[in-house]
């Protein structure tokens, strides 16, 4: 029962990177998109989209792993997810919002 909350998660989280990747900036703080100009929201959102499903994706399939198999090394796939992905959205901060903060 637990593990559908977890799917649950997942699956939202991949359908937030769905919008954003197309180009829907919008779902990210204003903060995180301030200096982001008019001609690269398109490249910008597809970055943090793609970086948000990742990590989606891992929260998705390490929860229909551990509800088929329930094996405990299986969580290493959320934690690889979730640095692939965070990768994914710093570099889309560091390249189109010209830093970090």
């Amino acid at each position: 029962m637990e593990y559908i909350i977890l799917l649950s998660l997942g699956i939202c989280v991949v359908i937030l990177g769905a919008f954003t990747s197309k180009g829907n900036i919008f779902l990210i703080h204003w903060y995180n998109r301030m200096k982001v100009t008019p001609g690269n929201e398109k490249a910008y959102g597809k970055v943090v989209g793609i970086g948000m499903i990742v990590m989606g994706a891992s929260i998705s399939a390490t929860s229909i792993l551990q509800m088929i198999f329930d094996i405990e090394a299986l969580w290493s796939i959320i934690i690889i997810g979730f640095v692939v992905g965070l990768a994914f959205i710093l570099y889309g901060q560091w390249k189109y919002n010209k830093g970090i903060f």
